[in-house]
């Protein structure tokens, strides 16, 4: 990212602050800091770092001095200004001197407590509002190069996937799987591991199983998702895989949660309302009498973070706008047998989704 992209999105954050009433925005370290601005500290500590984003001023980076450096190398540096507060001085009263004192303000979920209480004793007359309640969207809708990044994210989890089809599975922890995984999510390019399910057997009926001990056996079903970073953006993808020749319920199954996934897919492009991709997805699965085993929402939005808004998902009425990206993953959990979810990346544009992991999603065969 150069500095002028960094540049727009903080222009696009105050402008976006302004139309919902706000004074501005206070963004501590995480994901929203990296996207605005393109620095991350060293590492998360007591001491106060935050970026004060308001319509018509220019952004003001405050970090510890000892930390200035770093900052001033971040791609977004040279669109605002990096100011440095020295140990024993009060980073509150510094940070206030570019607030309202009466102002509104947006900032970070993750914003540390301390922080945020330290302020307030600061400006008593301040107020404040979560990111996700005022600014969901803010990194919803990505550009071209965002998306770019995604695609190549989403190619190498497809490459890590294609490789771990030939490891051997029966016999082994699913820990043992799970560490293959992860070691080839990082020779296929990724930074970051985040999670690597896998759901052997009764296992998969569980969405978010962490791999442990059990041995995968010749006959299991197996659950495989995973996803991290790659040049700071996503992967997130499942496939399920079976050990051995799958039995008929088991192919029945799986075809049903293929069809809800491609019948999800075409239903994406502009305009529609994000709830409405996750209704297509669960009336395939619930007309085909598997309807209370689908137990959670159709997808998530992507980008910095591997789960972010949009989401898919009843009630969210939002109408979905060419850029945003986001995962499509139904699934059937059959509770104490098995459990089976298709998932991929997808982007919504001007004439439709478009997918960015492009792996086989039938159900491959292991040994």
């Amino acid at each position: 990212m150069t500095q002028d992209d960094h540049e727009r999105r903080m222009a696009r954050a105050a402008d976006a602050a302004a139309h919902f009433g706000l004074t501005g925005l206070i963004v501590t370290p995480g994901p929203d800091l990296v996207w605005l601005c393109g620095y991350q500290p060293p590492a998360a500590t007591e001491r106060l770092t935050a970026l004060v984003v308001a319509p018509g001023r220019r952004p003001r980076l405050l970090v510890p001095v000892l930390e200035q450096p770093d900052a001033e190398r971040a791609a977004g540096a040279g669109a605002m200004d990096v100011v440095g507060w020295t140990d024993g001085a009060n980073p509150y009263e510094e940070l206030a001197k570019w607030l309202d004192p009466e102002g509104r303000y947006g900032t970070s979920d993750a914003t540390w407590a301390m922080h945020l209480l330290g302020l307030q004793r600061t400006l008593p007359g301040s107020t404040y509002r979560a990111l996700s309640e005022v600014l969901p969207m803010l990194r919803a809708v990505k550009d071209a190069h965002e998306v770019a990044r995604l695609a190549a994210a989403g190619a190498a989890a497809d490459a890590a996937y294609e490789d771990i089809l030939g490891v051997r599975f029966a016999g082994r922890r699913e820990s043992e799987v799970a560490a293959d995984l992860s070691r080839l999510m990082i020779e296929h390019g990724h930074s970051q591991v985040d999670f690597t399910v896998v759901g052997s057997g009764p296992n998969g009926a569980d969405p978010h199983h962490e791999a442990g001990h059990r041995v995968i056996e010749d006959g299991d079903m197996v659950v495989l998702d995973f996803g991290g970073l790659k040049d700071g953006y996503g992967s997130d993808t499942t496939r399920t895989v079976h050990v051995g020749e799958p039995g008929a319920e088991e192919r029945k199954v799986h075809d049903i949660v293929r069809e809800a996934q491609q019948a999800a897919f075409e239903a994406v492009r502009p305009g529609v309302a994000c709830q409405d991709i996750d209704r297509v997805a669960r009336r395939v699965i619930k007309a085909a009498g598997y309807g209370e085993y689908f137990i959670h929402r159709t997808g998530h939005g992507i980008g910095v973070t591997t789960h972010e808004p949009p989401y898919l998902v009843e009630g969210e009425h939002l109408p979905l706008v060419a850029g945003m990206c986001f995962s499509i993953e139904p699934g059937i959990y059959l509770p104490g047998r098995f459990g089976v979810r298709i998932e991929d990346i997808v982007t919504c544009t001007e004439s439709g989704g478009r997918r960015l992991n492009q792996t086989e999603r039938g159900m491959a065969v292991v040994r």
